[in-house]
């Protein structure tokens, strides 16, 4: 079997209890070695074979699982976050399925999740914005040209772009293009949950400038919208006294 894991989105006690379970006793771990926290691989039981991904080709990691499962060993695909996202798995289990190796998933706070708590931010704010966009800015991997950063952006909800760290000049105008106002909050949060987190508050039209003041070209999570300033919201209708709800009568 070959179990897809997500790492969760660094701090090493933030893998789920079965993602954890899964790594202790796993014989094969091919884990993402350019994104995943090293300490994780410290739950891994003494003489398992550990992979770094980092230096593999998509035939070289479907071939380990395939000796792997040929030896009948536990395989562990560890990937940063949660593998849906940005996670290129679907190769890897369209390849499973032809080689007829079975696979499952184990989920994984992915790190737009980590980077909210960084800054202990509510991304559905009532009144101000009840929709999250997760993206990427266009680099050298293709965007669908219907997913395109203007066109999402005319939608004035709270977007969060992943790989996009490097290609801030070209996203802010984008952003801009689409329908943002410049003083549009945003944010950069470097290694959302890992030691050396750093979280940093700005606006559209200062994206490029904080982010060359502290050095950040990547690992970094972008984040646009009014959520961000707190300014006005709502109040929840869920917790009001005049709400009736299943498990409440409201007064009113």
């Amino acid at each position: 079997m070959i179990h897809f894991v997500g790492a969760g989105p660094g701090a090493a006690d933030l893998i789920t209890v079965r993602g954890k379970r899964l790594i202790e006793k796993a014989d094969v771990i091919i884990y993402a070695g350019s994104l995943v926290n090293p300490e994780l691989l410290e739950y891994a039981k003494e003489g398992s074979r550990i992979y770094n991904s980092a230096r593999m080709t998509l035939e070289e990691v479907t071939e380990v699982m395939s000796a792997a499962e040929g030896e009948g060993l536990e395989t562990v695909r560890l990937h940063t976050g949660d593998p849906s996202i940005y996670g290129a798995v679907r190769e890897q289990m369209d390849i499973l399925e032809e080689k007829g190796i079975a696979y499952d998933s184990c989920p994984g706070v992915s790190s737009f999740c980590g980077a909210a708590s960084a800054l202990n931010l509510e991304y559905t704010l009532p009144g101000v914005s009840q929709s999250v966009i997760i993206t990427r800015a266009e680099g050298r991997t293709s965007v669908p040209e219907r997913e395109s950063i203007k066109d999402f952006a005319a939608h004035g909800s709270t977007m969060v772009l992943f790989l996009s760290a490097s290609l801030l000049e070209k996203l802010a105008g984008q952003l801009l293009e689409g329908g943002y106002a410049p003083d549009t909050p945003a944010a950069i949060v470097y290694k959302a949950t890992w030691p050396e987190e750093k979280a940093y508050l700005c606006t559209i039209e200062t994206l490029c400038e904080t982010a060359k003041e502290h050095g950040i070209t990547k690992t970094a999570l972008i984040i646009v919208g009014n959520v961000l300033s707190h300014s006005y919201y709502e109040r929840s209708r869920l917790y009001h006294p005049e709400f009736t709800t299943e498990y409440r009568k409201g007064n009113l």
